[in-house]
């Protein structure tokens, strides 16, 4: 009888090998037939990641390729859900300017497509979020991640990937305020107007239609309206009417 349940037992464990032997070549070609190459983007892309939970928006990410064409999705607290991070990002598709898309590319190159690491390591700093650089084409695929840098290069595209994402919250920010707070809309342009001549808002161009919109509105605050015209101006497009000095 025992004999009989050793020999039950091994020609189970004989079948089990088996099924095991015949099953792992098909395993290791499917984790063979995994993907980098066939997810990595037509054309070459860069993509900044911004998390820091003390701040709105807590995570945003930015795309960008090398035909100009961008997203931008934006995480922030969602007040009536109960939620600490709403389940839907904003999510916006642009077009960066021909200068901003060849300085992220040119600099992207400098920077041996972020494949090293950035991070100041010498002592600890003050956290600034945690940031992500990631370089992707039909070849490579490498990025980098860092609070902060003492390179220039990774300076300055975060920089400029921050000012996107604060134009483009402002720009979120003075659409709702138009449509239900009329009066709060001097003091968002006040603050844009600020950061657009010291230049941390980049890419000022993206929110021109709603400042136009603000500045030809008789029912707005004269005030707002010629904020709006100035930053009109100091992003370079020509505003509705003829612009004043900037507002005191």
């Amino acid at each position: 009888m025992r004999t009989e349940r050793i020999i039950v037992v091994s020609w189970r464990w004989a079948l089990l090998s088996l099924l095991l032997t015949a099953l792992l070549p098909l395993y290791s070609q499917e984790k063979q037939l995994e993907p980098s190459q066939g997810q990595r983007p037509l054309l070459p892309t860069v993509t900044f990641t911004f998390d820091w939970a003390s701040i709105e928006p807590h995570r945003y990410v930015i795309t960008v390729d090398s035909g100009g064409n961008a997203t931008y999705q934006s995480w922030t607290a969602e007040p009536t859900a109960g939620q600490s991070i709403a389940s839907d990002p904003y999510s916006l598709k642009f077009a960066v300017s021909p200068a901003a898309r060849d300085r992220i590319f040119t600099l992207a190159h400098q920077l041996k497509y972020f494949n090293g690491d950035f991070e100041y390591r010498k002592h600890r700093i003050a956290a600034t979020g945690d940031k992500t650089l990631a370089y992707a084409d039909a070849d490579k695929q490498y990025e980098t991640r860092y609070n902060w840098s003492e390179n220039a290069g990774i300076m300055e595209l975060t920089a400029l990937f921050q000012g996107m994402s604060t134009t483009i919250e402002s720009g979120r920010r003075l659409e709702h305020l138009r449509r239900f707070d009329r009066l709060g809309l001097d003091g968002e342009l006040k603050s844009l107007e600020r950061i657009a001549v010291e230049h941390t808002a980049t890419e000022l161009q993206l929110i021109v239609p709603i400042l136009q919109q603000i500045a030809e509105d008789p029912a707005i605050l004269n005030i707002a309206r010629q904020r709006a015209r100035h930053i009109v101006q100091i992003a370079g497009t020509p505003p509705a009417a003829d612009a004043a000095s900037p507002p005191q």
